[in-house]
């Protein structure tokens, strides 16, 4: 499997993990059923990704810096009481660096389909991140 195609899976499971986290800490039950929606599309892109990568390599463990930062999810989570709006900033956290890492990866030479594959699964993470971004935002408001 390609480095960058790694990295990428990578990046989705920690994403599934970060957002079913999240789910389980948020009070809101709207939250939390976006936040499982979340994460089962963040699967569905890494089924689409998987295609591009090698047959004997099918390890699309969460990262360690994933991890930390789901950690870090549950532990805000934890110290505030499960307050929405720190952890809407976690996971819009989360998304600068998802949206980062797939912006890079179009930049890269990989196959075409595989970058198109890369540039859709980039453009609905971004799409996740601004609606993310809007809850973080009424979430501080109210």
């Amino acid at each position: 499997m390609s480095t960058k195609i790694k990295d990428l899976l990578q990046t989705l499971a920690d994403g599934v993990e970060g957002f079913t986290n999240a789910a389980k800490s948020v009070k809101d039950p709207h939250l939390k059923m976006l936040f499982e929606g979340f994460a089962a599309e963040r699967q569905e892109m890494a089924d689409e990704l998987t295609v591009f990568a090698d047959a004997d390599s099918n390890d699309e463990k969460p990262t360690v810096a994933g991890t930390l930062h789901r950690g870090w999810i549950n532990l805000k989570g934890a110290l505030t009481s499960g307050d929405d709006h720190a952890i809407l900033a976690e996971c819009e956290r989360g998304e600068d660096h998802a949206v980062e890492m797939f912006r890079k990866a179009v930049a890269e030479s990989v196959s075409a389909e595989a970058a198109s594959t890369i540039d859709s699964i980039a453009t609905r993470i971004l799409a996740v991140h601004n609606q993310v971004k809007e809850l973080r935002d009424a979430a501080k408001v109210s």
